[in-house]
């Protein structure tokens, strides 16, 4: 019977610290157009960072309204990432660019770091990379 009340007692003191291991971001998001959309977010790690193609860990969409919003990512493990982002002005899912790639959108990283204007490309993840720890994680935004 000891065993079993010792077992029971691991496991509550095992759960409830297994959810304070989760990480959660929350990125101010400022200079937003005024002309509304949607503002796209996706957290990647290091190898999705680089691929245009590759799936984020997790992303969210948020209304574009006002000056600066304040916008959460579900609960991720900690560890190294690094946000992209786009005010999705006309709400198509894309980030709009002209013939010769330069962006038509507003845009920007973790880290208010720019593009990488020699490739045409996003900045590296090393430059981009944010560390996120157990518990709330607070970053800002600068559209571009």
């Amino acid at each position: 019977m000891r065993a079993l009340a010792f077992l029971v007692g691991l496991l509550f003191a095992i759960v409830p610290a297994a959810a304070d291991e989760m990480a959660v971001l929350s990125v101010l998001v400022q200079h937003i157009s005024p002309k509304g959309g949607d503002l796209r977010l996706a957290l990647y790690d290091r190898k999705g960072f680089a691929d245009d193609n590759a799936e984020p860990i997790i992303d969210t969409v948020a209304p574009a309204k006002g000056y600066s919003v304040l916008v959460t990512f579900a609960p991720v493990r900690p560890g190294t990432y690094a946000v992209k982002m786009f005010q999705d002005e006309n709400r198509n899912g894309e980030f709009d660019q002209n013939f010769i790639g330069l962006p038509k959108e507003r845009y920007g990283f973790s880290n208010n770091v720019g593009p990488d204007w020699m490739r045409l490309s996003a900045p590296s993840f090393d430059a981009a990379k944010i560390e996120l720890k157990p518990g709330e994680n607070k970053i800002s935004i600068w559209l571009h």
